[in-house]
């Protein structure tokens, strides 16, 4: 493991101690970054902080930070005052309770992490724990302080490891119920059902995430190259909605297969699009 460890401790399970180690699964490391700089002289930006009455800068030293208890009006809170609220962490995974994977709503994940043996890669412990879960399909919830927090952990059998999601809490979740609820409901034309259920058979494939293109970056990584060389930047057209009276005919000719050659053009100017993005002078980095 080439990456450096974000967290050291332990997984606790009743009186199971089993020692490891958290790697990030996912960093924004690869992509490609961009600076703010003065439009007249090219030199990069550097950001201050000014008080918003006076408009004067503020020292450092003098930067607190504070929580608004009415328009204007602040309660200071001192950095070793906050530092004194943050929970005292033992570097222990305590292990509540578990789930079946079936009962996760995703809507409460926030950032996976990858948990390995801390030392020997033989730990048996770890071993147990994880075939454990992987047996009975099931994921420990556990709870640790990561980056100054008290988080919920949602652990899972991954392969010859572990991997740690940390989860929101259910304050952080909005209410799907008060998102949702401006959609009336309404009944599908049967006929139109059925072709979408035919649309998705025949377009049924299996989970590749490294088949899956960040046009963004690759647009990003053209337009940039571009610029360098001092190419004309054409837009990408954006897909029109489909009109509400074509919708069943759209569904029609999906399912007879006559977006073949659209889709065969896309997939051609994708293909370019990607290719010449990777011949762009910025380089994005695998994650390691």
């Amino acid at each position: 493991m080439t990456a450096r460890a974000v967290w050291s401790g332990a997984i606790k399970i009743a009186e199971i101690v089993c020692p490891v180690k958290m790697y990030t699964a996912a960093t924004t490391s690869g992509r490609i970054s961009l600076h703010l700089v003065n439009r007249k002289t090219g030199h990069r930006l550097k950001r201050l902080y000014v008080d918003e009455k006076t408009d004067k800068p503020v020292e450092r030293e003098d930067q607190v930070k504070g929580y608004e208890t009415s328009e204007g009006h602040y309660v200071v809170l001192e950095p070793e005052e906050i530092s004194a609220a943050v929970p005292q962490s033992d570097k222990v995974l305590r292990v509540d309770n578990f789930i079946t994977c079936s009962q996760i709503d995703t809507s409460y994940f926030d950032k996976p992490y990858y948990l390995l043996p801390a030392s020997d890669a033989n730990d048996e412990a770890f071993i147990l724990v994880r075939e454990a879960l992987r047996k009975q399909k099931a994921a420990a919830i556990a709870h640790t302080v990561l980056f100054r927090r008290l988080r919920p952990v949602l652990i899972r059998a991954h392969e010859r490891g572990l991997i740690a999601t940390t989860l929101n809490f259910d304050y952080e979740v909005r209410s799907s119920k008060e998102v949702f609820d401006d959609i009336p409901k309404r009944k599908i034309d049967p006929e139109m059902l059925q072709l979408a259920k035919h649309i998705l058979h025949t377009k049924a494939g299996s989970f590749e995430p490294d088949k899956f293109v960040d046009r963004y970056e690759d647009a990003l990584a053209e337009m940039v190259k571009a610029k360098i060389e001092g190419r004309k930047i054409v837009p990408l057209k954006r897909p029109k909605p489909t009109p509400k009276n074509d919708l069943l005919e759209a569904l029609r000719l999906s399912a007879a297969g006559e977006d073949a050659a659209p889709k065969a053009t896309r997939s051609k100017s994708a293909a370019k699009t990607s290719k010449s993005a990777k011949n762009a002078t910025p380089e994005r980095r695998k994650a390691s």
